[in-house]
């Protein structure tokens, strides 16, 4: 799949948005969704989606583009004061081979623990009562960034 291609309106964050699927969600705002990642690879991992539809960061608009970051820093800066975690890791891809599995622009916010390796996405799903309190807990520490 080339990085050219048209925006897929049935992709499973298009859904999460639509409340066609479901989603832990962290917060939301006029222009993104932050949720948890039901396959985290850290205890924490967030994703942030803006309700823009683009496949990636070389399609999406300015102005949506720039809510989005400000986003992203803002969610890194909830989990950091959430969880206590050793470092933060801020991911984006582009294109399937880039490793992007679902063609709607997103960032991952993963929380990195010293001893810990980061795991694989996909494998192991979560429990969704552990993922509403880290949500609930990232939620609270976003809220008092305001």
């Amino acid at each position: 799949m080339s990085l050219e291609g048209e925006y897929d309106d049935q992709n499973i964050f298009a859904k999460i948005l639509r409340r066609e699927a479901s989603a832990i969600i962290v917060h939301e705002d006029d222009d993104t969704m932050t949720f948890m990642d039901v396959f985290p690879q850290s205890r924490g991992h967030v994703l942030i989606v803006p309700k823009s539809p683009a496949r990636n960061i070389l399609e999406i608009e300015d102005a949506p583009l720039q809510a989005l970051i400000v986003q992203v820093k803002r969610v890194a800066k909830a989990v950091e004061k959430a969880l206590n975690p050793d470092g933060v890791f801020v991911g984006q891809f582009n294109g399937a081979e880039a490793g992007q599995t679902v063609h709607h622009i997103h960032f991952h916010v993963i929380p990195r623990y010293k001893g810990r390796d980061m795991g694989r996405h996909g494998e192991d799903r979560a429990d969704d009562e552990a993922l509403k309190k880290l949500a609930d807990d990232i939620g609270i520490a976003l809220s008092e960034l305001d």
